[in-house]
């Protein structure tokens, strides 16, 4: 292990090349990680990097939308099949077509979305600012908004907008089990829970705390409590453990009564080994055709315009 870490470490120095990784991969591969965070952040991050190679270690759309914001650069992925099931319930050609039946209608899309589906949309949003985003339009704004019903839901609640919402979910989110939680919480009745947006809003009443990704952890560091029911991929536990190494985190556990805590089969795909592999060869890469990437890269810029504005 301490070989291949030294090994991917100097492939990453000779080839000026920085590795991002998101909250859901595995510790190893957050600790080697230049960078670790949310879809924004990882976003934000990729639009300013000087590196001329950036890895992403996450799944296929954060490295579509990295490439996107930097043309110039190779971008690449250890594993090209760690996709999306959220982005998967949104096929880029019926989405178009839900649009052009909605005509007048402003269209603001998730970031975890194919680049085709992007480039038919007007604002691209992540679970950290999509509330501020849709609140930066008219009250009477028309909006489709896809493709997490969760999500839409949730802020539709929130800011009182009737937004139409793309049919589509998360397998992750969509798997916490209700009954699983409240045991849980009568076990620990001090702990706080913590949920993604993403997850079923029975879940997200039992919830203390709704936010990204970013914001639960954000939330967990800077709370006095001590005990945490975490909703969300169960990779974020690492950096929150890491942070908080005094506080005890508890992954709230899916339907399936054999497993005990709650990960993305995509987001672990990705390994040091293969990680070292796409650095030495170079490969896979991440290419996005250049006229959907002129389409796409507009909302995406318009995201990093608004959320730098807001302050995000």
């Amino acid at each position: 292990m301490n070989e291949l870490i030294k090994a991917i470490n100097e492939l990453k120095k000779e080839k000026n090349a920085a590795i991002l990784g998101h909250y859901y991969q595995k510790g190893e591969i957050q600790d080697i990680a230049d960078f670790v965070g949310d879809s924004l952040a990882l976003a934000q991050w990729a639009a300013k990097t000087e590196a001329d190679i950036i890895v992403m270690c996450g799944v296929h759309f954060m490295g579509e939308t990295a490439k996107i914001l930097c043309p110039e650069k190779k971008v690449l992925v250890p594993d090209m099949n760690a996709g999306c099931s959220l982005a998967d319930s949104c096929p880029a050609d019926k989405f178009a077509q839900f649009v052009k039946e909605h005509p007048g209608y402003t269209v603001i899309s998730y970031v975890n979305t194919t680049a085709a589906v992007k480039a038919v949309t007007d604002v691209v949003v992540t679970s950290t600012n999509a509330k501020q985003i849709v609140e930066s339009f008219p009250k009477d704004e028309k909006i489709i908004f896809g493709p997490d019903r969760n999500l839409g839901n949730y802020i539709n609640s929130i800011t009182n907008r009737q937004m139409l919402l793309w049919d589509g979910a998360c397998h992750v989110h969509e798997q916490f089990s209700v009954e699983k939680i409240l045991e849980l919480k009568t076990k620990y009745p001090d702990a706080i829970i913590l949920a993604h947006p993403e997850c079923k809003s029975t879940v997200l009443k039992l919830a203390d705390v709704v936010g990204s990704t970013a914001a639960l952890l954000k939330y967990a560091v800077n709370s006095s409590e001590q005990r945490f029911i975490v909703a969300t991929e169960s990779g974020i536990l690492h950096e929150m453990q890491k942070k908080c190494p005094e506080k005890t985190f508890i992954p709230a556990p899916p339907n399936d009564s054999t497993c005990a805590c709650n990960e993305c089969s995509f987001m672990r795909l990705n390994t040091l080994e293969k990680l070292y592999e796409c650095l030495k060869n170079e490969s896979p890469e991440i290419l996005v055709d250049k006229e959907v990437a002129d389409k796409a890269v507009r909302p995406i810029r318009r995201m990093l315009e608004i959320s730098e504005k807001l302050g995000l």
